[in-house]
């Protein structure tokens, strides 16, 4: 049985004075945003595709603007679920804080479909920026784009986005959306606030970048130039896929703490250039985030072992450098094995809450967790 809620797509209640909306699941993200125009807010979570709210939280989703925002994990107030039995529960209030009892919201946020169905979510709202600047920075090395970005939130400049497209993914990029940028190592970087703290932040990062090897700095808060980029950075998955018609993207993701992102991601693209598959590198780096997209032909074993061999190397040095086998994509099926080398004993912890809500293993059956015996 597959339950789908897309038709679950009214919204229930928006609190301006609280900055805070309540909506059924199937609402969407950019139908949440066009709603919100006249009030001054906006949802910021951006995950590229314009998802279900329900979706995002059920998959802990995050994207472009988690550096300055958070992803979904701190976005949501509070959840209304149907659990396997049944029994519908309400998750979390419209309180800001809260330390009455477990944290149910956050038990659902990111159990991928395995606990309960999420019908209704309330979300924080926050106020549209007075002014929003774009910047586009080329770089000679992928260290030094990597450590501009890492120098970023390290000052403390409060950065809405900053996005790596390493020199394959700029090639791949320009060739699909149209555009004419310097095949090297890129930033595309968003700056919130008021009209003069914008441009000094964008002067300081100049700055930074300028000392890291960075070229060609430009900036502009022109709307349609900002959105045309942005759509370019959002297409990347086709443009990946344009690199071999016929082809499939095997996407894969990982986050470490930033003080170690550099190493990783200079140890994958040196891994990647060996390697007979296009391998583009973007992310959200920021956050310590990044996603390798593997453009392989899935009719021939050889390339299938080999995408499996880099995501291997990737996700085995991530979680040797103190991180996560997925920042944003989840396990699914396809890194149920890595979950278990991330979180040791707890994965077994994680079993016991799944058989307790969803004893007959109803949910999403074989996800996340794995093949479970129903009770």
């Amino acid at each position: 049985i597959s339950v789908d809620l897309s038709r679950m797509d009214a919204i229930l209640r928006v609190s301006p004075e609280d900055l805070d909306v309540t909506v059924q699941a199937g609402v969407r993200r950019k139908q949440l945003n066009e709603y919100l125009r006249d009030t001054g807010l906006f949802f910021p979570v951006d995950p590229g595709a314009d998802a279900t709210l329900g979706g995002m939280c059920a998959t802990r989703a995050s994207g472009t603007t988690t550096v300055r925002y958070g992803a979904m994990r701190e976005n949501v107030l509070a959840l209304t679920v149907v659990l396997a039995d049944g029994r519908v529960i309400r998750t979390g209030t419209r309180a800001r804080k809260s330390a009455a009892g477990y944290d149910l919201t956050r038990l659902f946020v990111g159990s991928e479909g395995t606990l309960g169905i999420i019908t209704e979510v309330t979300l924080r709202l926050h106020g549209r920026p007075e002014a929003t600047a774009f910047a586009v920075c080329a770089f000679d090395s992928l260290k030094g784009a990597v450590d501009t970005a890492i120098g970023t939130i390290q000052m403390g400049i409060p950065i809405a986005r900053v996005e790596l497209l390493d020199d394959v993914m700029v090639a791949a990029v320009n060739r699909y959306s149209k555009l004419e940028l310097p095949e090297k190592n890129t930033l595309f970087l968003e700056f919130h606030g008021s009209i003069q703290g914008v441009a000094e932040q964008a002067a300081t990062v100049q700055e930074l970048a300028l000392h890291n090897g960075g070229n060609d700095f430009r900036w502009s808060d022109r709307e349609e130039e900002r959105s045309r980029l942005w759509q370019a950075r959002h297409d990347a998955a086709y443009a990946c896929k344009a690199l071999r018609p016929g082809c499939e993207n095997w996407a894969t993701d990982v986050c470490v703490p930033l003080s170690r992102l550099t190493e990783v991601i200079t140890f994958i693209r040196a891994e990647a250039d060996q390697s007979f598959l296009p391998a583009p590198i973007l992310g959200h780096v920021g956050d310590g985030n990044f996603h390798m997209a593997l453009v392989v032909d899935r009719s021939r074993p050889e390339e299938i072992a080999e995408a499996e061999r880099l995501n291997r190397l990737l996700v085995t040095k991530a979680l040797e450098l103190g991180g996560t086998c997925t920042g944003e994509h989840g396990i699914g099926l396809g890194k149920m094995e890595f979950l278990e080398l991330e979180h040791g004993a707890g994965i077994e912890l994680m079993r016991t809450i799944k058989q307790a809500l969803d004893p007959h293993n109803i949910m999403n059956p074989g996800k996340l967790l794995g093949p479970l015996t129903p009770l």
